[in-house]
């Protein structure tokens, strides 16, 4: 790859890296430095990845980052174990992107990680088994759940309304 090919590369896939991080992550620092750290690594390698192949490897570095990243912080403490009346309220409000970026974070990191590929980024089963290390079967099997997950999430009509 070249340093012209490098740069295109940054100019194609890097807003899509982030969100792809962003959605997973829910923080756009982290997110940034998450991308940042996947184009370094890239850049490392530039003489060993195609330029036909530079968007999968910048999507499995980045996702490979993403993990380590949340690994080595999952001793802070997560949003359901604070108490309830800290974080709720009894107004209401009717946002249905909000409310499924919300069903999406409950996914667990596995599912979370396949949907966001495949229905955001719109990558096919084989691209998505490629990036993530699971086989095709495995990475269908996560979608379907997550999507029947996020379906009936969606359908209590209490968090709709």
């Amino acid at each position: 790859m070249t340093v012209q090919e490098y740069n295109k590369c940054a100019d194609l896939y890097a807003d899509n890296l982030y969100r792809f991080i962003l959605k997973s992550i829910q923080n756009k620092d982290n997110s940034k430095d998450l991308v940042q750290d996947a184009y370094e690594i890239l850049w490392l390698n530039i003489k060993l990845v195609e330029f036909d192949k530079a968007k999968s490897y910048l999507f499995t570095v980045a996702y490979r980052k993403m993990i380590d990243f949340i690994r080595k912080n999952k001793r802070i403490s997560a949003f359901e174990t604070a108490p309830e009346m800290e974080y709720s309220h009894s107004e209401q409000y009717s946002d249905l992107k909000e409310i499924l970026n919300f069903a999406v974070s409950k996914l667990p990191e596995d599912q979370r990680t396949v949907v966001l590929l495949r229905d955001y980024e719109g990558y096919s089963y084989d691209e998505i088994s490629e990036i993530t290390g699971l086989n095709e079967s495995q990475v269908k099997v996560y979608i379907f759940r997550a999507r029947v997950f996020l379906k009936n999430y969606i359908k209590n009509p209490q968090l709709v309304i």
